[in-house]
């Protein structure tokens, strides 16, 4: 299977801006191909932000960011805006889970973030 990457742009304001309403301080963001960073792009962050294109993939840009927004809202309800109802988003614990694993994106199953949990 050949590995798709998205492009990745690095020293933008756009994370700044998004942090403010945020409920943690975005380092990067990935909106559909690309990766947006506030600074330089570290491969630990690299590997982070590719498995959300992988999740881009599957679902399509607009099902990627429904479905976010929807496990998001979810979380929420049981552990309010904060940095703990955005690690409980299924697309955010599939990329933290792996981040770390060099061979994860080579041999990452389709829909694995499905398996997790809310």
């Amino acid at each position: 299977m050949k590995l798709w990457e998205p492009k990745f742009i690095e020293n933008s304001k756009i994370p700044v801006i998004l942090s403010k309403f945020a409920p943690i301080n975005i380092g990067a963001i990935t909106l559909g191909p690309v990766v947006i960073s506030r600074g330089k792009i570290s491969e630990r962050t690299k590997r982070h932000e590719t498995i959300h294109y992988q999740q881009y993939l599957e679902t399509g840009f607009i099902g990627f960011l429904i479905l976010y927004l929807w496990y998001f809202i979810c979380a929420c309800y049981t552990y309010g805006y904060s940095k703990e109802a955005y690690k409980r988003i299924k697309f955010e614990q599939e990329a933290y889970d792996n981040q770390d694993d060099l061979s994860y994106l080579k041999n990452r199953k389709r829909y694995n973030w499905i398996r997790y949990k809310l």
